[in-house]
């Protein structure tokens, strides 16, 4: 089995929460690419972390986790900046992210950073999420798309409050199909989808992300499931397993994290009641990451899947 390289952000989440009758910021090593890593280490597959972490003690921790999680570090490089914070609020369905720093620790990997022989060797390449808004990190993330000789994973990951208007909609919009074309798999959230196609049925976004390119589209639907949309077949609905919730935080992350991990261990499906076995496996990953506070600590492992859903 090979690796897989993740490229993407890596930060400090400060979860806004109650403490002895006060408000507190939980501090969590978070990041959606950082997440998906984690999750693939965990179950059973080998990572690759590539992007730009701070100069700091909160990015040293950064490196410590990763490391203990038995993510590889070869591709991240230190820049003169602080550790990007992203501080969260949950008042509806969908937690609010609000980011401080400037510039971002994460948006300044450069295309010249890149480990060309770390990239050429990959099994399977991720790139998505927030460092597609930093001109210097999507040319990296280009860089790395074009050089990639596996199976390229994306998932646009999408935070409204980064869209400084609807130019930066637009141009999401874009990167989001440049990337889609050559994708073998994209991964989106329902949030994503509203936010990239409002109006647009989850169906019809994944069969347009379908006809722009990508081989097969998974869209998560938090406890109705996914969508997924593979091959020729008409997309279908796969139902996600009944779990006792208390932190969705990472939960679309673990689905990316199990369909690389299934990528690295059996290759791509050779049909798509093949795909509807690894999003089934994909939703009980993220049903027990539900049920568990945290993000990238919630990742479990095979057994820890096994043990839950013992059917």
């Amino acid at each position: 089995m090979g690796y897989a390289v993740v490229l993407g952000e890596a930060l400090v989440d400060l979860l806004d929460t109650e403490r002895d009758g006060e408000r507190v910021y939980r501090q969590a090593i978070g990041g959606g690419p950082l997440n998906v890593a984690v999750g693939v280490a965990r179950l059973g597959g080998a990572a690759q972390f590539v992007g730009s972490l701070g100069d700091d003690v909160l990015a040293g921790r950064i490196r410590a986790f990763l490391t203990a999680a038995d993510v590889g570090l070869a591709g991240a490089v230190t820049v003169p900046a602080p550790t990007t914070l992203a501080v969260v609020t949950f008042a509806g369905p969908e937690p609010d992210f609000r980011f401080y720093g400037e510039p971002p620790s994460y948006g300044l990997l450069a295309a010249d950073d890149l480990e060309l022989a770390l990239l050429e060797g990959a099994d399977v390449l991720y790139c998505g999420s927030v460092v597609l808004l930093q001109p210097r990190t999507l040319a990296a993330a280009r860089r790395a798309w074009a050089l990639a000789t596996g199976l390229r994973v994306f998932d646009p990951n999408v935070r409204p409050r980064l869209l400084g208007g609807p130019g930066a909609l637009a141009g999401l919009r874009e990167v989001v199909a440049e990337f889609a074309a050559g994708a073998h798999l994209v991964k989106l959230s329902t949030a994503d989808a509203e936010v990239l196609y409002p109006g647009e049925p989850v169906e019809g976004v994944a069969a347009y992300l379908r006809e722009l390119g990508a081989a097969t589209v998974v869209v998560t639907l938090g406890a109705a499931g996914a969508v997924l949309a593979a091959a020729d077949a008409d997309p279908v609905r796969v139902p996600a397993p009944r779990v006792n919730a208390v932190d969705a935080t990472g939960a679309g992350d673990s689905v990316m994290a199990a369909l690389i991990a299934d990528l690295l261990l059996d290759g791509e499906p050779a049909d798509p009641a093949g795909w509807v076995g690894r999003v089934a496996f994909a939703l009980r990953v993220a049903g027990l990451v539900c049920e568990s506070p945290g993000g990238a600590t919630a990742m479990p492992t095979r057994a820890d899947v096994q043990r839950r859903f013992k059917d």
